[in-house]
């Protein structure tokens, strides 16, 4: 069967792309070209083989979730070459969603790829061990270049380069080029949460609650501190991942009921 085009990663995310897959339980390849090329196959809804040109199995598609370009296809019906996953889909996703709950550690220091930093003006007398990849952002933080643009210049990505900016702001080396003020917020409670992931694993399944850390991090906000005045915009993203509409309907009306009696 023909290969259909599912989407740019500099567009939207790969677990937007792949998720209407897994929760549709398909088999077939997907397929990745960009500055990297990567395959990624499906069986009855399992990831079951991932391979780059460096990496396969777990690592492979670790990576494969991480890249921020590259054209996305999926050829249905394709039997997987081999088998170089072996845990269940759902603990691959766990796995994956480790890295995204540091990410929530990190945004508490760099919360966007779009802060700029700078050389830390405090001067301190102790002596600092400094890392070869710590010495390159600290070269290319001049306070006016952004996150992303420092990833690009050193070839990494987002992740790696925002972990290297919040270690050397811990440390005292570097600091935000600009502060701005946050307003006083109320905050929605944990329950909220719970809840959510109750009523969406009764529509999607087990891919639930990674559904919610991905529109977390779209959001970028976390579950301790999410704002009450974007809990109804939030409710609308995750229903926008629910297929049927009369399902979508139900969910919202449960979230929004739910929410009215929480606030």
């Amino acid at each position: 069967m023909p290969q259909t085009f599912l989407g740019e990663l500099s567009q939207t995310k790969f677990f937007d792309l792949i998720k209407p897959l897994l929760v549709g339980r398909k088999t077939g390849i997907l397929t990745i070209k960009g500055n990297e090329n990567g395959e990624i196959f499906l069986e009855m809804g399992n990831i079951v083989h991932a391979k780059t040109a460096r990496s396969f199995g777990e690592e492979a598609f670790s990576n494969i979730m991480s890249w921020q370009t590259g054209k996305t296809t999926f050829e249905p019906d394709v039997p997987p070459r081999e088998k170089t996953i072996f845990i269940p889909t759902e603990n691959l996703l766990l796995n994956w969603s480790y890295k995204k709950q540091e990410w929530e550690k990190i945004r508490k220091w760099v919360p966007s790829p779009n802060a700029i930093f700078r050389i830390s003006l405090q001067n301190g007398s102790e002596d600092k061990n400094i890392k070869g990849d710590q010495w390159n952002v600290l070269a290319l933080a001049n306070g006016t270049r952004t996150v992303l643009e420092i990833a690009r210049m050193l070839g990494s990505d987002e992740f790696k380069t925002s972990k290297v900016i919040c270690q050397l702001v811990q440390a005292g080396l570097l600091e935000k080029g600009e502060e701005r003020g946050a307003p006083s917020k109320k905050y929605i409670g944990g329950d909220f949460f719970q809840m959510a992931e109750n009523e969406l694993k009764k529509i999607m399944g087990p891919v639930a609650p990674f559904i919610i850390d991905d529109q977390l991090i779209e959001f970028g906000e976390t579950k301790n501190s999410f704002p009450q005045d974007r809990a109804l915009s939030f409710v609308e993203a995750l229903s926008e991942d629910i297929p049927n509409d009369k399902k979508k309907k139900e969910f919202k009306r449960a979230m929004i009921e739910f929410f009215s009696l929480e606030k």
